[in-house]
């Protein structure tokens, strides 16, 4: 039987991680005292020391960096088939004229 993977809230995270800050225990002892695993609070600390306000965004969202990469990927990749279509329009034509 597997378990099922838990969810927190962004505020919750925050929270857990100013605790973890402030509090004089040790780390793993809080993560215990949470009911969380290993190692998360260390992980959030880092997203939220790298990330700022940006950090967690959520189930499906992206980081407005991740989301306008994603979206130059999109349009990048659109482009390229323009190109490959155009590149194959001219040599149809180009083959027509020789005839």
């Amino acid at each position: 039987m597997t378990s099922k993977r838990r969810t927190f809230t962004k505020q919750f995270k925050q929270e857990a991680v100013a605790l973890a800050t402030a509090a004089d225990r040790p780390v793993s002892e809080i993560e215990r005292d949470l009911g969380l695993p290993r190692g998360l609070l260390y992980r959030w600390r880092r997203e939220l020391a790298s990330d700022g306000e940006h950090a967690f965004p959520g189930h499906g969202s992206l980081k407005p960096d991740d989301e306008e990469m994603r979206r130059l990927r999109r349009e990048n990749d659109l482009l390229r088939e323009e190109r490959d279509i155009l590149k194959k329009a001219l040599g149809i034509f180009s083959q027509e004229r020789r005839r």
